[in-house]
C-alpha cells in the first residue's frame, strides 16, 4: 500500500473514499476559485497540454475520472469535439456545479456526469477511446485498483492522459514549493473553503504520491503500455500518457 492511500482528510474513523467524498462536497462552492488562485491560473495551461496530447487520436468516446466541477471535461469537449464525454466522480456536490457550467455552455448533449466509485467503475470492458484525469488520482484509496479500472474500460489501443500535482525535484523550486505548500496554500485554502483539513490533506497527498519513473512503472503494472511522463512548470505538475 502506498503511503498516500493511508492519508485521510479527517481524523475520525472511516474509509478514505467516504472522507474524500465528504471533503469535496464541503469545498465544492469554493473549489474552482481556489484551484485557479492557488495555482496562479497555471492549472488551465496544464489541462490544455494534457488534452492536446490526445488530439492526434481524435477520441470519440471519453471518460474523465475524478471530474470534479468539470473543468477538464469541458475543455476536452471544446478542444477535441468527442461525440460523448462522461465525467465521473464520487462527489455530487462537485458535479452539481459541473452540471450548471455545462448547461450554461450548451454542452449538456455531449457531457454527462455520473456518480461512480473509481475503484469499481460500472462501465463494461473496452468502452472508451480515451480516459483522462486531472488532479484526482492521488485521492484514490487504492491507486493500483483505480488505474486497473481505468485500463479495463479503455478500448484496446486507447489512450490515457493524466495531469497530476507533484513535488519539484530541483533546487530552488523544490524548497520554494515546500514553503508555499505548507504555509500559504493550507491557510488560504482554509479561509476560503471553510474546511480546516482539506488543503493540508491535499498537500500531504502531493508529497506522498509516486512520481516520474515510479508512476510509469505503476501504470505499466496496471496494464498500460508506452507509458511516459513529462514535468511541467519546474515539476509542480506532471503529465502521464499511456496506451492500452
Amino acid at each position: 500500500m502506498y503511503q498516500q492511500e493511508t492519508i485521510k482528510p479527517y481524523a475520525q474513523q472511516g474509509d478514505k473514499t467516504s472522507q474524500v467524498e465528504q471533503m469535496f462536497d464541503n469545498i465544492a462552492p469554493a473549489y474552482d476559485k481556489l484551484n485557479h488562485r492557488l495555482s496562479w491560473n497555471i492549472d488551465r495551461g496544464w489541462r490544455r497540454k494534457a488534452i492536446k496530447a490526445l488530439a492526434p487520436y481524435e477520441p470519440q468516446t471519453m471518460l474523465d475520472i475524478a471530474t470534479g466541477t468539470g473543468d477538464f471535461a469541458i475543455l476536452a469537449a471544446q478542444m477535441l469535439k468527442p461525440k460523448t464525454l462522461v465525467g465521473a466522480d464520487i462527489s455530487e456536490g462537485m458535479m452539481a456545479i459541473g452540471r450548471q457550467k455545462v448547461a450554461k455552455l450548451g454542452l449538456q448533449d455531449i457531457i454527462k456526469f455520473q456518480k461512480e466509485d473509481c475503484l469499481a467503475l460500472s462501465y463494461p470492458d473496452d468502452t472508451f477511446d480515451a480516459v483522462t484525469a486531472a488532479f484526482g488520482i492521488r485521492n484514490f484509496q487504492n491507486l493500483d485498483q483505480g488505474l486497473s479500472e481505468m485500463c479495463r474500460v479503455l478500448k484496446p489501443g486507447g489512450h490515457l492522459s493524466i495531469a497530476e500535482l507533484t513535488t519539484p525535484v530541483s533546487f530552488p523550486m523544490k524548497q520554494l514549493f515546500r514553503i508555499y505548500s505548507h504555509t500559504f496554500l493550507p491557510i488560504y485554502g482554509r479561509l476560503i473553503s471553510k474546511d480546516k483539513s482539506a488543503y493540508s490533506y491535499l498537500t500531504a497527498t502531493i508529497e506522498a504520491f509516486p512520481q516520474g519513473e515510479r508512476m510509469v512503472e505503476i501504470l505499466q503494472k496496471a496494464g498500460f503500455s508506452k507509458a511516459s511522463f513529462r514535468r511541467l512548470t519546474f515539476g509542480i505538475c506532471t503529465l502521464y500518457f499511456a496506451q492500452k
